[in-house]
């Protein structure tokens, strides 16, 4: 999995605005690509680790011809200054990379042929999360 982005127009950019999180997801809310899906319940911020951490979690229990797709990448650059440093001098350095997460967005989706299999996966995957999640099916 590509861990951060190749190329960037700028190094640093703004925070993104409260408004941003406050309203739910309209496009990406049910499974397009696969038939099981991980939803997010609640609005917030996926940091790196945490997507990488549940995609391993994920692919410890299903098996080699199962298909996992990431539906979020992080692509916004955190910056942070160090401790115990005065104000002003202009921004900090990067810090971490950052995914934006709506609420009802699907962030993983998994075709296997076995349901048992998948469900158990997403739900281990669950505890993995900062915020709450729900599994999604697709309803043909």
């Amino acid at each position: 999995m590509k861990q951060n982005p190749s190329r960037l127009k700028y190094k640093k950019y703004h925070k993104l605005s409260n408004s941003y999180y406050k309203y739910p997801e309209k496009k990406l809310f049910l499974p397009s690509k696969g038939i099981y899906a991980l939803q997010v319940i609640e609005s917030g911020k996926l940091l790196k680790k945490q997507i990488e951490s549940t995609r391993k979690g994920i692919r410890r229990n299903i098996k080699k011809s199962d298909s996992l797709t990431i539906c979020v990448f992080p692509f916004i650059s955190v910056t942070k200054k160090p401790v115990a440093v005065r104000m002003g001098k202009g921004k900090g350095n990067h810090s971490h990379w950052i995914a934006p997460v709506k609420q009802n967005q699907i962030i993983f989706e998994l075709i296997t042929i076995f349901k048992i299999i998948a469900i158990k996966s997403l739900n281990s995957a669950k505890t993995k999360l900062p915020m709450q999640a729900k599994v999604v099916k697709l309803i043909y």
